[in-house]
């Protein structure tokens, strides 16, 4: 049974599931019905980052236009242009046994694609959501819903796995940034 968390809470991922090692990260949302001539593109993003909290070096920014980590360790299963159906509109997997020694948290991201151009921002987004599966057997490990708090923003950090004692935690974030994309790129140390 999935636990739902609510913002700034914590879990533990791997200490309560012994030998998990491979999860897949599914994102979610739909969209407000708005009428502004052009079609919402949200994405996924995944930033592999040190002690520092920057990426170690641009390889370490996994998206759709970098879908699989040198590592083999996140692999983007692709970008989902519309958010259109139900479930998840875009899925990361994880294989935690092989995240370099050198990362320390892992940070999910969602922008708007082009949000300045199409005047669109996540107040016009909802049913936001990350989930946390067991890639073994599809059971759902972790739910948390973003809600509805955003109003300007064009990006957030959703939420970000991190090490703690050898053991691999769930921190629920839900950060909204403007500037999207490339405001987190320079956060998070990625060259732009």
């Amino acid at each position: 049974m999935a636990v739902n968390l609510s913002k700034g809470q914590k879990v533990d991922l791997t200490k309560g599931n012994p030998g998990l090692t491979k999860i897949m990260v599914g994102l979610g949302w739909d969209v407000n019905k708005y009428d502004g001539g052009f079609a919402f593109d949200l994405d996924a993003a995944v930033f592999m980052l040190g002690e520092n909290g920057k990426v170690n070096s641009d390889s370490d920014f996994v998206f759709y236009g970098n879908k699989e980590h040198v590592s083999g360790s996140v692999i983007h299963a692709g970008d989902n242009l519309t958010g259109e159906g139900d479930g998840d509109d875009e899925v990361i997997q994880v294989d935690l046994s092989k995240v370099p020694s050198n990362v320390s948290r892992i940070a999910f991201t969602v922008t708007i694609y082009e949000a300045d151009e199409r005047n669109q921002n996540f107040g016009q987004v909802n049913n936001s959501y990350i989930r946390v599966l067991n890639q073994a057997n599809g059971e759902e490990l972790i739910h948390f819903d973003l809600g509805e708090d955003f109003s300007i923003e064009t990006a957030v950090v959703v939420a970000e796995l991190y090490r703690y004692n050898g053991e691999w935690k769930f921190n629920a974030i839900g950060s909204g940034y403007s500037g999207g994309l490339a405001a987190l790129c320079r956060d998070y140390g990625v060259n732009v």
